[in-house]
């Protein structure tokens, strides 16, 4: 028997739906049900065969245990490996990389000392920072966040050096992003399950949240290939197999503005009814997928294209000009 688990927190929409619908399709030796854990020993294999993480990120201990479940053989979705070690600045760097339009973009140190550091651990940071350089090449407005984390947390919306220099001061010991403002005329937030199944939802962060997602933005199919394209490429390459890519058109530009998002929003008071069946739908054919395909003391998580040109010393730009697979 294949066991899917799904590992979550206060969250109660999407798992249980989630949960139903895998089990509804009565797939031939294929169950769901929430994880349940009540040890967990070093190298000792989980009882399940593919586990979806909505929560780990924000508990220590679940990373752990999926990095263990990881090592013995579960097909882990988001890989934790990779979870641990991303954050948006990178991927803005990566963009770059393979040829995704993102805003101009740069990281600050913290404006307090991170704890159990002096002035000596900075002997390599010059200081002031190049504030001119900085400024000219984002301009103003802009926007300041965290280069990690998400939920609109700790994001201003800057107008000049003045506000800057003021707001930077109350962000303590977070590690904080500098981004030019795309002042856009379409705005949609994208789900991509498995690297191939893409759900385009037009999208206003404007609007208030229970707002969000009613608008009168109707792209045409050309544009709909085009964010198709670009949110397999970014998945692919990150090796997220659940994650939303937010894209902002700007002159026709599709800008990707965050694409960080490995446990995406998709309670149904929030997303709508008909986003949340595609989420559930779509998650529970792919979790399906991963189950049928598993292989037993095998690593079975997905390393993205990154990692895997980083392990053959392939040269990360060549992707510009290439066409990743996307079955459908």
């Amino acid at each position: 028997m294949k066991k899917i688990g799904i590992l979550f927190g206060r969250e109660r929409t999407f798992p249980m739906a989630f949960i139903e619908c895998v089990n509804s399709r009565n797939t031939p030796g294929v169950i769901a049900e929430p994880v349940h854990i009540d040890k967990v020993i070093q190298g000792a294999s989980t009882e399940y065969d593919v586990i979806i993480d909505r929560i780990s990120h924000n508990v220590p201990f679940y990373r752990s245990y999926l990095k263990n479940a990881a090592i013995c053989g579960t097909a882990v979705i988001n890989n934790p490996f990779w979870g641990s070690a991303d954050e948006k600045f990178f991927n803005n760097s990566l963009a770059v990389t393979i040829g995704v339009p993102v805003p101009r973009t740069v990281i600050l140190p913290s404006y307090e000392m991170p704890a159990e550091t002096s002035a000596e651990s900075f002997a390599n940071l010059a200081w002031p920072l190049d504030w001119e350089k900085i400024f000219n090449y984002v301009g103003f407005p802009a926007y300041m966040k965290p280069f990690a984390g998400g939920g609109w947390k700790n994001v201003y919306k800057l107008h000049n050096q003045q506000e800057f220099f003021h707001i930077h001061k109350e962000t303590g010991q977070l590690v904080m992003m500098l981004q030019e403002e795309i002042v856009y005329e379409e705005y949609y937030r994208c789900y991509c399950v498995g690297g191939k199944y893409v759900h385009i939802m037009p999208y206003e962060p404007r609007n208030p949240h229970h707002l969000r997602y009613t608008n009168e933005f109707h792209p045409s199919p050309d544009r709909i290939h085009q964010m198709e394209e670009i949110v397999c490429r970014l998945n692919q390459y990150l090796g997220y197999d659940f994650n939303s890519v937010e894209l902002a058109f700007r002159d026709g530009v599709p800008y990707a503005i965050d694409f960080c998002n490995p446990v995406p929003d998709a309670d149904r008071p929030s997303i709508g009814d008909d986003n949340f069946e595609w989420v559930v739908d779509t998650a529970a054919t792919y979790a399906i997928e991963r189950a049928l395909t598993h292989k037993t003391g095998q690593d079975n998580l997905t390393w993205g294209e990154f990692t895997k040109r980083s392990m053959n010393r392939a040269p990360i730009g060549e992707i510009k000009n290439e066409e990743l697979e996307t079955e459908k």
